[in-house]
């Protein structure tokens, strides 16, 4: 009897080790069965933004918060595709580098699709349509567009089209890139070069706000081009927030965000 009643409680005790062990499932104070076992199937997609590019994507002074169409949009294409993420602000420089050692999953910062990039990243279709602009002070009379830059002092952003636009012009004086687009305004408004070269909404944006009554955009606009959301080369994730792209634009969320930032449809 008493052998087994021992060999009784062994038995209990090793059902009760069996059942706290497994991992699965346990309950709550309130009664609720939750799930307590490992579950990496929910994990964030990290997002590169490129934060000093207004007004795409930038720290909010009031908020605290990043905004911007970027920022936008790539909340509504993951809540479109039924994806969590998280914000990772990055230089544009790094941007395509951390995508090829895949640091980051996807990279949205008003990043021009061309050939070159295109050998090493995969992009979705464009999302914004856009090109270069000529800024220059509201009191220059000598540049009236790009033909009027050679022999003269331009500024841009380093890693951009507008770079290569920039150096590629003949005869074009001497060309300085700098880290953030804000450096290139800030060498203007100095007088310490002659124009600044670089993304068509950007230099609006720019100049209808902090830049009004300072700089003027002239000539016609430069290399139309596309910006694209871009992806490690091979990534599954480029063809789930293609069509979720497909989808905001078909159900009007795009043209709301886009209205939001530039005052206008995107037609």
């Amino acid at each position: 009897m008493k052998k087994s009643f021992l060999l009784f409680i062994v038995a209990a005790f090793a059902l009760v080790l069996a059942a706290c062990g497994s991992g699965e499932s346990t309950t709550s104070t309130e009664g609720e069965t939750v799930d307590t076992a490992a579950d990496n199937s929910g994990e964030k997609l990290i997002v590169a933004v490129d934060t000093s590019y207004v007004p795409f994507s930038y720290l909010d002074s009031e908020s605290g918060e990043y905004v911007g169409f970027d920022i936008d949009i790539i909340k509504a294409l993951a809540e479109e595709a039924g994806v969590e993420y998280e914000l990772k602000p990055m230089d544009f420089a790094g941007i395509i580098p951390a995508l090829q050692t895949n640091n980051i999953d996807i990279g949205i910062a008003a990043m021009t699709i061309n050939d070159e990039r295109k050998e090493v990243v995969d992009f979705t279709d464009g999302y914004y349509d856009a090109g270069l602009y000529v800024l220059v002070r509201e009191d220059e009379t000598e540049i009236n567009g790009v033909e009027d830059l050679v022999g003269k002092k331009v500024a841009t952003k380093q890693g951009t089209v507008g770079y290569e636009y920039a150096v590629a012009i003949e005869g074009v004086g001497e060309v300085t890139p700098f880290p953030n687009i804000d450096q290139a305004y800030m060498e203007l408004d100095k007088g310490s070069t002659d124009a600044v070269i670089f993304d068509s909404p950007n230099v609006a944006y720019y100049a209808a706000t902090t830049g009004a009554g300072k700089v003027k955009v002239v000539g016609d606009i430069l290399e139309g081009q596309e910006f694209g959301i871009a992806f490690p080369k091979g990534s599954e994730n480029r063809e789930v927030f293609n069509e979720a792209l497909k989808s905001i634009k078909e159900n009007g969320k795009y043209d709301e965000i886009y209205a939001k930032w530039f005052g206008e449809s995107s037609n």
